[in-house]
């Protein structure tokens, strides 16, 4: 701590030193200002906000529902798994929902096994915090985010990391690329007809006869 010294010589002495004379409070009298690097201190406040947005993020929940029922289409499935990513990627725990509705609840095991894929495919940017739990006719499962996974991530791909390739999704996706050509194919276009043309009628003759006198 310096003390009270005059604008000019608390610059001289920052310059002396290689640092940055910067302002602290510019409400008080006199001004309290401080000698430091500059550049280093915004890096530090910059990280500490990052820091406390993560923070805030990993308390927070987001809810992906994989649909009404066990009766979801694959490339649906891999729309919500996507979706995920983006919410893991942002620093949000997220938690899956399956329903089962009628007789499906005797086949719990499809969706241990769905849930078991969705962990799959999220590996490399999250971990399971909480296993398929079956409340009802609903399960549930909770991922949270691997920093250290999203960051080697990051590194490798230089930036955000791509989605690994849904086997089920792409196989969906080319599945309904084929009926819809064939669809086109089958739907051939009547020939229009040339239109008919009204028949002419022949004006009648009425004979007129002719009365002699």
């Amino acid at each position: 701590m310096v003390g009270v010294v005059e604008l000019e010589e608390a610059k001289r002495l920052a310059s002396v030193a290689g640092l940055d004379l910067v302002e602290i409070a510019a409400d008080s009298r006199p001004p309290v200002a401080r000698i430091m690097d500059f550049g280093k201190f915004k890096y530090e406040q910059a990280k500490k906000e990052k820091q406390s947005k993560t923070k805030s993020k990993a308390g927070e929940m987001k809810e992906v529902r994989l649909g009404r029922s066990m009766k979801i289409d694959p490339h649906d499935v891999a729309i919500r798994v996507n979706q995920a990513r983006e919410f893991l990627m942002e620093g949000y725990r997220v938690v899956f929902v399956q329903n089962f509705r009628g007789r499906e609840l005797a086949y719990r095991n499809k969706g241990d096994q769905r849930m078991e894929e969705i962990a799959q495919q999220l590996s490399d940017i999250g971990r399971v915090e909480l296993t398929p739990r079956l409340n009802g006719k609903r399960m549930s499962m909770i991922m949270v985010p691997d920093r250290s996974k999203i960051d080697s991530a990051k590194k490798k791909s230089g930036g955000t990391p791509k989605p690994p390739k849904d086997p089920a999704a792409k196989a969906a996706a080319e599945k309904a690329a084929a009926e819809k050509a064939a669809t086109k194919t089958d739907a051939v276009k009547a020939p229009t007809a040339a239109p008919t043309a009204a028949p002419t009628e022949t004006p009648s003759v009425a004979t007129a006869a002719t009365s002699t006198p």
